[in-house]
């Protein structure tokens, strides 16, 4: 049913993602389905890293424990992006394409008045995707 599934890491939070991060796993081992974190980035220096190479090295790294550690097919794909906190959804959307993603599992917070406002990243990418999207709290 699902061959490709994509899932937004956020390097700076991956503690807060957990529930997330094994949802996809079982769904891929289930679906025999390749998983492909994606992780944005600036290109300035960031608390994360301080190079979009330096970023790419930490990801394919957290992406190759993940695959260790659940037994599933697994790559990374970073992204560099002038301003995450305005564009991330748009990128988070065009690396989906890009790779070819039939379903995106990813994380999100408990809503609150905020996204009465303005949409959460998990939100915008249901709502806005042909791709099914599973949020997981």
């Amino acid at each position: 049913m699902f061959k490709k599934i994509m899932v937004p890491v956020d390097l700076a939070h991956v503690g807060e993602i957990g529930k997330a991060l094994d949802t996809a796993a079982d769904l891929a081992k289930h679906y025999e389905a390749k998983v492909d974190y994606v992780g944005v980035t600036t290109d300035t220096p960031s608390s994360v890293a301080h190079t979009p190479d330096e970023f790419r090295k930490k990801l394919e790294a957290f992406s190759a424990e993940q695959a260790r550690q659940h037994g599933i097919s697994a790559s990374a794909k970073p992204v560099v992006c002038p301003d995450p906190a305005v564009d991330l959804d748009r990128y988070l959307s065009e690396a989906g394409d890009e790779l070819g993603t039939d379903l995106v599992v990813m994380g999100s917070h408990h809503p609150g008045i905020m996204e009465h406002l303005v949409s959460s990243n998990a939100g915008y990418l249901a709502a806005h995707s042909d791709v099914s999207v599973f949020v997981v709290r």
